[in-house]
């Protein structure tokens, strides 16, 4: 399927720099799909404490309904990302022809859950590791503490690690189990950047919290603002990107392992 995966970079100036030329042409398009995307979550939420009382078989189709509505929005925004990079026609590309078929939603949906059980396992790894600095007399709070801090620098890594399985299985029909090895071999090398541009983006959301705490609502709402009309639709853009400049530069096995890619 593949024939490359190895070592490689991308430059984080360059992943903005073309995810803000990709954005300024075709704003209205992706910010529109980041929006049905934010009302979904939103009228998910309404519903939900409107319908508590209502029979729970009818709860959970509900739910179900808005999971695959939700997920299906976010893989067609991916999609129709990739493919405004490779196709030099822009006009050859719409959203209908982006939409992800029902396996590439399915693949999806279980690599979400291979997702979520690999970021247990790793807390659950540090948990055991911890566990005999019980019996050494040491204070109970500090390693728990220490404990809980390793464990979510653990999660964050584990996390921006595997969290380009999506873009393997709408771009390259990957199966869920190696769409997440690909993400590791992709990310191996290039953590760093890949963190420094999600801290780029994470930096507006901060801020927003910040000055909302602090009590500046009027500084909270523009930033709010800011985040939802453009740090939200360029932050998605900007991944599909370093998604892609990696995969241009990659070199590697056609099937890559765990164990080699980890570290």
């Amino acid at each position: 399927m593949i024939d490359f995966l190895k070592e490689s970079s991308f430059a984080v100036n360059d992943v903005l720099k073309t995810a803000i030329d990709l954005l300024k042409k075709h704003y209205i398009s992706i910010a529109g799909l980041g929006l049905l995307m934010f009302i979904t979550w939103n009228l998910s939420e309404i519903l939900a404490g409107f319908m508590g009382e209502i029979n729970w078989g009818i709860n959970v189709l509900m739910f179900i309904f808005f999971i695959l509505f939700y997920f299906g929005l976010q893989l067609t925004l991916f999609k129709y990302i990739l493919r405004l990079l490779d196709d030099k026609e822009a006009g050859n590309v719409t959203i209908r022809n982006s939409v992800p078929t029902r396996k590439q939603i399915a693949f999806f949906l279980i690599g979400t859950l291979y997702f979520i059980a690999c970021i247990i396992l790793v807390y659950a790894l540090i948990a055991v590791l911890f566990f005999p600095l019980i019996y050494t007399g040491l204070n109970m709070n500090m390693i728990i503490q220490v404990a809980a801090s390793l464990g979510m620098l653990a999660i964050i890594i584990t996390w921006i690690r595997i969290s380009f399985f999506p873009f393997f299985i709408i771009d390259q029909n990957a199966h869920p189990f190696k769409s997440i090895r690909f993400s590791l071999a992709i990310t191996r090398g290039n953590f760093t950047k890949i963190f420094l541009l999600l801290v780029f983006f994470a930096i507006f959301h901060a801020l927003s919290f910040y000055f909302n705490y602090q009590g500046y609502s009027f500084l909270s709402t523009i930033i709010s603002i800011v985040n939802s009309f453009l740090i939200v639709p360029l932050s998605g853009v900007a991944i599909a990107v370093a998604y892609r400049q990696m995969m241009a530069e990659y070199r590697g096995d056609e099937d890559p392992d765990i164990i080699h890619n980890i570290i």
